[in-house]
């Protein structure tokens, strides 16, 4: 394997997917059509799929948490709070980073993120 190039998203409505990961999120759309990418960092996006245009059909949203590396999640957390985002619970601290839960319109599970401590 040479990287990870997407991650997929479930999406039921990718009009209002577009918006809320690039309007409320921020994040720069690289890929347009009926196959949004949205750019995370240097060697990664994240791909919105409705799941009709290839045959299947929505199951449901994604449960493991994909972490958004940010600056600062309590200020990150503030900002999108200010644009309606609602957290699950508070921000957690494991001793090494910060995270904060929350979801996109389609329940698919999202977390701000940022590690301060040194990987060990």
């Amino acid at each position: 394997m040479e990287r990870t190039d997407f991650v997929s998203v479930p999406v039921t409505d990718t009009e209002r997917s577009i918006r809320f990961y690039g309007e409320t999120l921020g994040l720069e759309q690289v890929g347009h059509g009926g196959y949004p990418e949205f750019q995370l960092g240097e060697n990664v996006s994240l791909y919105l799929i409705d799941l009709t245009s290839v045959g299947r059909e929505f199951s449901g949203p994604h449960t493991a948490y994909i972490a958004l590396r940010v600056p600062d999640v309590a200020e990150t957390r503030a900002e999108l709070e200010g644009k309606g985002i609602v957290f699950s619970g508070e921000t957690f601290d494991s001793g090494v980073c910060h995270m904060a839960f929350f979801h996109d319109p389609d329940g698919n599970a999202l977390m701000l993120h940022r590690r301060y401590a040194p990987a060990s």
